[in-house]
């Protein structure tokens, strides 16, 4: 049946009906259903009021939650390394992204290159956790649609990576590793580390992703389920602003690390001439439910590939731009042992002693798991930021919801959620 678009007089949007809904809608026999925050399959504190015409959606409005973190105005509060432990609460599915994308811009700000060994660390941790978002993903669109077991099979690889980011910073699930200029330590041993990685990409990750694919990629049940529904094109994408997986899936040919490159996505990161890793964007044009799940499995192979060209390249090295500064958070064990030490960490943190700040503003993002995360910062020459504003993906998708579950069945409505990868956190600020 075709659709028809009419005003909606209520929000001022433009919605998809068809002229079946419009008379029944007459009559007034629609219906409204909350669902959400509690519903499993919104996973956190998001809603959505569904007005329905029997099992189809005639209108969707959704709210952004019921977090009311803040996370934006403590950003006033913080200086620029404590901040990092708010921003990891945002998209709490990759906290490392966070961590990274937070502190790029603060150091793009600042005008500080960071050490070769700092970059290649970052870089890989970066791709954990993209691999770390990805299998959350894609287990959890599954899980919403009955495949438990596809949900165990990403799930069980997450907790290896959870234990690769408590290795390195001490904290399984909210790391805060980066700091201004490195991060908060160097490796506790790099073999070890090493070990830990190829373990996971190269004899777990192949065999979890295998199963994982076997289970549903020809899955009768679950390519009806995803096919076709929650369709949207890439001139729509673009003009909704939407980016990631979300966008690339509808065939709009973005990607941040190759499109603003930082860290190891940029060529001589080293200094010395080398060249950026080599990976592949994977594209889809169907723009379906579908296309975005397979174009998550296809980075996880690419976040693999380029974990495999740097994890033996790490080189030597500080791992701090300020190794030898006094701005440099002395180590623990140095602040209990030498009073040079401690003078330094109580200026630091207990005075208004901090790094020269300028003053001025800038934007800068990096292609998280979800697509294009980005900080403006507006600095007054302070050790905290005068203002700091968040571009998180999940605040710009969630705002065409309504526009891709709109005509489909109530059944669609976990199937395209589930798609978009909403993390709630990244919505209510």
């Amino acid at each position: 049946m075709p659709y028809t678009i009419e005003p909606d007089p209520a929000f001022g949007l433009e919605v998809e009906t068809t002229e079946y809904l419009k008379d029944r809608t007459d009559s007034g026999d629609r219906w409204v259903l909350n669902f959400g925050p509690q519903h499993p399959a919104t996973h956190t504190t998001l809603r959505l009021v569904l007005e329905l015409d029997g099992e189809r959606v005639a209108r969707a409005t959704p709210h952004i939650g019921y977090l009311h973190s803040g996370f934006e105005k403590l950003g006033e509060h913080h200086d620029y390394n404590q901040y990092v432990c708010t921003i990891s609460r945002m998209d709490y599915i990759s906290p490392i992204v966070n961590d990274i994308a937070w502190h790029h811009a603060v150091e793009t700000l600042f005008g500080i290159d960071l050490t070769p060994r700092c970059k290649v660390i970052r870089t890989i941790l970066a791709e954990l956790g993209r691999i770390q978002n990805h299998l959350l993903c894609c287990g959890a669109a599954a899980l919403d649609l009955g495949a438990f077991t596809g949900f165990l099979y990403g799930f069980n690889e997450r907790e290896h990576i959870y234990d690769i980011l408590d290795y390195v910073s001490g904290q399984r699930f909210h790391p805060d590793y980066t700091r201004v200029g490195g991060m908060k330590n160097d490796l506790p041993d790099e073999e070890t580390f090493k070990r830990m990685v190829k373990h996971l990409v190269n004899e777990r990750m192949p065999k979890a992703m295998k199963d994982l694919e076997t289970l549903l990629n020809r899955n009768r049940i679950f390519v009806d389920r995803v096919q076709n529904v929650g369709v949207i094109s890439g001139e729509e994408a673009t003009s909704w602003g939407l980016t990631g997986p979300m966008a690339r899936a509808s065939g709009v040919k973005r990607d941040l690390r190759k499109d603003e490159p930082c860290l190891c996505y940029a060529d001589n990161w080293d200094g010395q001439g080398a060249e950026a890793v080599r990976f592949s964007v994977p594209i889809s044009h169907d723009g379906d439910c579908l296309a975005r799940y397979l174009v998550r499995l296809e980075e996880m192979r690419q976040s693999r590939e380029i974990i495999n060209q740097l994890i033996d390249r790490i080189p030597g090295g500080p791992i701090d731009s300020y190794a030898d500064g006094k701005y440099r958070i002395p180590a623990k064990g140095d602040v209990y042992g030498s009073i040079e030490a401690t003078i330094q960490h109580f200026e630091i943190f207990m005075t208004n002693r901090g790094w020269d700040t300028p003053i001025g503003e800038c934007y800068a993002a990096m292609e998280s798991p979800n697509g294009e995360l980005g900080y403006y910062i507006v600095a007054d020459g302070t050790k905290h930021p005068w203002r700091v504003d968040v571009r998180p993906p999940s605040f710009m998708h969630f705002q065409v919801f309504p526009r891709l579950i709109e005509g489909h069945q109530l059944a669609d409505v976990v199937a395209v959620l589930g798609s978009l990868n909403i993390i709630a956190a990244e919505l209510d600020r």
